[in-house]
């Protein structure tokens, strides 16, 4: 063999060498990188500093939508989460809405009931989940678990109604109309026997004679009232808070009493709303020549209606303090702490401890300085103010 076919042939060799080598060692893994984890971010959870929810009567009167309004903006500045839901005037509903709210884990509830005696259901329920109950404007009754009741002083309210008819009175003869509210509602009769404890003295000496209710005729001599008769008055005049069922109840009224039934009359309304609808009827019988009317709640519809000369007046319940005193409450029995009372109400099962705030008449002559410059509403809210 020839020197050069000899390097040829051991190059060939040692390339089939290296080529079969490469093939037999395995395939070098690619370097993994591995990158640090970024920390991991937790959200912090922030507790809720109230967990309360709101259950109110219903959102189609002006009232309520005051006190939902108040109630927001109070919890909010408080720095407070607050879930307000509406019963729609169903008990059922009202129920249920207790117990969403239950579901969503709060302690306290403020509850304004549609019908004071099935609300019981509702109350027992929260009461039985651990729920503290604040009774809010409206007494619960028949339940144990009602734990405070936040109210205006509603025996002052009827008080302050019957005091200005009878501030407006003169001479005897004055024939007086009475309207209560609902008979499913509590304060339908505190507030008409806070109006009965005023007027009666001067329907028994023949100041008012009363011109719509037979029942309220049959006891007209009697100072104090129990609850049974009370609800025989009420059940004949009864608006169920209803301004459509206030108006055909004063037309009703009106078309059966006679002329002399009529002339410059007094009306016992129980709330603005009822007060309007009762007016609105008053006005249009030729036969009426003037009247004065009580009314509560100073809904702005209500205000205009007194500075024109159509409603007499209204008893002023400043639901910034009312909200501002179920909050108070509501915080103490979160805290673990009991709120101030100032004084009771018997629900049938139990005294409940009350929390009351006072109430102020308006009229004309002081409406710009009770409802305007307290801030309750603008002036210009209003037409003809003064």
């Amino acid at each position: 063999m020839s020197k050069k076919k000899f390097f040829v042939t051991l190059l060939t060799l040692l390339v089939v060498s290296a080529v079969a080598l490469s093939a037999c060692t395995p395939a070098a893994e690619p370097e993994v990188v591995v990158e640090e984890a970024a920390p991991e971010v937790v959200e912090e959870v922030v507790e809720e500093k109230l967990a309360v929810g709101i259950v109110l009567p219903t959102r189609d009167e002006p009232r309520w939508i005051q006190d939902e309004t108040a109630f927001k903006e109070a919890f909010t500045a408080a720095g407070y989460d607050a879930e307000v839901l509406f019963s729609q005037g169903d008990s059922a509903l009202e129920k249920g809405n207790v117990e969403t709210l239950i579901t969503k884990g709060v302690k306290v509830i403020v509850i304004c009931p549609h019908d004071s005696a099935a609300a019981a259901a509702a109350a027992d329920a929260a009461g039985a989940a651990g729920v503290k109950i604040i009774s809010y404007d409206r007494l619960i009754l028949e339940s144990e678990f009602v734990d405070y009741f936040v109210t205006f002083d509603s025996i002052s309210v009827g008080e302050q109604q019957g005091q200005y008819l009878l501030d407006n009175a003169t001479g005897t003869g004055n024939p007086l109309y009475l309207y209560a509210g609902a008979a499913s509602d509590n304060n339908a009769f505190v507030f008409f026997e806070g109006a009965w404890n005023v007027l009666q003295p001067k329907i028994a000496d023949g100041t008012f004679v009363i011109k719509n209710s037979s029942e309220a005729v049959a006891l007209q001599d009697k100072p104090t009232l129990t609850r049974e008769e009370l609800g025989k008055i009420i059940g004949q005049v009864t608006t169920n808070w209803d301004f459509d069922d206030a108006k055909t109840l004063a037309e009703a009224n009106l078309t059966v009493a006679g002329a002399a039934d009529k002339g410059d009359v007094f009306i016992l309304a129980p709330n603005d709303g009822t007060a309007r609808a009762i007016a609105d009827a008053f006005t249009v019988d030729a036969d009426v020549t003037s009247y004065f009317v009580s009314g509560q709640d100073a809904e702005k519809a209500s205000v205009q209606y007194i500075i024109d000369g159509k409603q007499s007046m209204t008893v002023w319940k400043d639901v910034r303090i009312l909200v501002k005193d179920a909050i108070g409450a509501a915080v103490a029995l979160l805290e673990g702490s009991e709120p101030v009372s100032k004084g009771v109400y018997n629900n049938g099962v139990k005294d409940v401890p009350a929390i009351q705030s006072a109430v102020t008449v308006v009229d004309k002559d002081n409406v710009s300085s009770t409802l305007i410059d307290g801030g309750y509403y603008l002036a210009s809210d209003f037409t003809g103010l003064d």
